[in-house]
């Protein structure tokens, strides 16, 4: 005889609530690290059939890190987790960088209860104060029956309009509380960006659609926004109607494939290079798409030069347009609605596809770049890595740059070779020691495709921990090591701006594939030019973590594609 069915309990705990409401908007993963204060979180999580994975980290940063890597690749919000005090200060690097590079990541920091508020509790600290210059929404929880509808204000306002940061802080009595049953509810649209696209107003269209009639050199600068927005068919089929070049920011890489014809590849002071430098000075229209038109994309505001060019600037936070350069006409809308109202704008015009200025800029920069990139010379050359690098891997492989080495050069010299997110780095502030972190969580994101993180000798410190994590996934990620015992881009600056007096930028030589073998990471070190190739093909072939410890040159001896370096 079968037993009757019991009637679902008419509230829930806080607790559930949360784990009820998360999953209602499509969460499959949660990144995070266990604390006193959450302990019901952590209950619930483990009594509910829910269907999300919580992937256990060794740090609150490098969880934010996670959760901003799987939102990258996924276009899903990513969601990470910690406990009160620590956990909070530790998790808010994560959540500056993603909600800077308008990624939607939500942070929930459990907290201590209500009632203990002002009573010198351990681990207390004012959340909300906090986070509230650092995320786009944030809230400190006062009730349970309050949870339900601030979770879905947090979506609302990750997705809709410019993307960004949320944050959370969950007390501990909140948890405990009681939320009714039939207030627990998400729309999973919510749980993807842009959920609430903007459309651009058709007067400014038509005036956009007018000077590009009229242009004879077009170009667009496309920072994060067409990848974000999903908008690259509508760049390229605008783009090949107007005949006009592609040029990306490095957040920008992925709107269109760099072996188009009229894809530029990377401008600007980091990865850019004299040769797709001079695209943007033959311009007499720039076409700013999802773009802040900041520092390092425009050379400090040099590049394109301010008056020489009629600008036309897209995005949807309109406190970014005009911000620094004159605009001549500003389209406020999401990048996708805005280039496919543009390309409609100008049905009638089909202009034949020339690509020679950008044909004969790209020879000339990888002509440069083959002849280091041969070199036998020990230590390895950087353009060697990523030489050797891209023919291990294959056009559908994720690979997360860390800042110093990797970033310019990979974002320069590493071929994107489909549209998409496949090549990704933190651009909005450079912390160090973010790609591994960010590749775990492109992994689970993407795990059908090889994932693979670059990062120098100064991040490797800042990250190794998390190494465990990887190895007690059994994640097939592979990691590559720059090994030059230095900061090499405080060095560089050194060395081109400070007459090369180097001070407290050298550090000792560590072994790396003996610290990552101590983890169980299969590992490598090369020093021989002639071996990096089948080593690199060997780590991103092995089935679960591996390490290539490679001896490089160093920045400051190096050229890298860093104009500021450049005499």
């Amino acid at each position: 005889m079968n037993k009757p069915v019991e009637p679902a309990a008419a509230t829930l705990t806080g607790a559930e609530a949360v784990v009820e409401v998360l999953k209602a908007h499509g969460v499959e993963v949660i990144f995070g690290l266990c604390g006193d204060t959450s302990l019901p979180l952590y209950d619930a999580l483990a009594r509910i059939p829910h269907g999300m994975r919580h992937v256990l980290t060794r740090d609150e940063r490098h969880a934010a890190y996670m959760a901003d890597g799987y939102a990258r690749v996924t276009g899903k919000v990513g969601v990470c987790e910690g406990p009160s005090g620590g956990g909070a200060t530790y998790i808010l690097p994560g959540l500056v960088e993603a909600n800077e590079s308008s990624i939607p990541v939500l942070a929930i920091n459990t907290d201590v209860s209500v009632s203990s508020r002002g009573r010198y509790t351990l681990t207390e600290l004012d959340q909300k104060s906090l986070m509230r210059p650092l995320t786009k929404w944030n809230a400190v929880l006062d009730r349970s029956a309050d949870i339900p509808r601030t979770f879905r204000a947090a979506f609302n306002a990750m997705t809709s309009g410019r993307p960004g940061a949320a944050h959370i802080a969950l007390p501990f009595d909140v948890q405990n509380g009681p939320v009714e049953r039939g207030d627990v509810w998400g729309d999973p649209s919510l749980g993807m960006y842009p959920s609430r696209r903007v459309a651009p107003d058709p007067f400014h269209i038509e005036l956009a659609a007018k000077v590009l009639r009229n242009a004879k050199r077009p170009v667009f600068i496309c920072g994060g926004g067409p990848v974000i927005a999903g908008a690259q068919a509508e760049l390229l089929e605008l783009a090949e109607r107007l005949s006009a070049p592609v040029a990306t920011t490095i957040s920008g890489q992925g709107s269109i494939s760099e072996e188009h014809a009229l894809a530029v590849g990377v401008v600007g002071s980091n990865g850019g290079t004299p040769e797709t430098r001079s695209i943007v000075d033959q311009a007499d229209v720039v076409v700013f798409v999802g773009c802040r038109a900041g520092s390092v994309t425009t050379e400090r505001w040099r590049y394109p030069a301010p008056g020489k060019a009629k600008v036309i600037h897209i995005d949807v936070d309109a406190g970014v347009i005009g911000a620094n350069y004159k605009v001549d006409v500003p389209v406020v809308a999401d990048a996708k609605l805005a280039l496919a109202a543009l390309d409609e704008a100008l049905a009638e015009l089909r202009r034949p596809l020339e690509a020679a200025a950008v044909a004969k800029a790209k020879a000339e920069k990888f002509a440069k770049f083959e002849a280091l990139a041969s070199s036998g010379d020990r230590p390895i050359k950087p353009e060697r890595v990523v030489a050797e690098l891209s023919k291990a891997l294959d056009a559908d492989a994720i690979v997360v740059a860390d800042p110093g080495t990797p970033c310019p050069y990979l974002s320069a010299y590493y071929p994107v070779r489909k549209a998409g997110r496949t090549l990704f780095s933190n651009r909005a502030h450079g912390a160090l020691g973010y790609s591994m972190a960010a590749a775990v969580g492109a992994h689970f994101g993407r795990p059908s495709v090889k994932t693979v993180a670059v990062m120098g000798d100064g991040s490797f410190g800042m990250c190794a921990g998390e190494m465990e994590t990887l190895v007690r996934y059994k994640l097939p990620i592979t990691l590559v090591v720059i090994r030059n015992a230095v900061y090499g881009w405080i060095k560089a600056g050194q060395k081109t701006g400070y007459g090369a007096r180097y001070f407290s930028v050298d550090f000792g030589v560590t072994d790396h594939a003996k610290v990552a073998e101590a983890f169980g990471v299969k590992s490598w070190t090369v020093e021989d030019p002639a071996k990096l190739g089948g080593v690199l093909k060997e780590a991103v072939a092995f089935g679960g973590p591996a390490l290539v410890d490679v001896v490089c040159q160093p920045l400051q001896e190096a050229r890298a594609p860093v104009s500021e370096w450049v005499a």
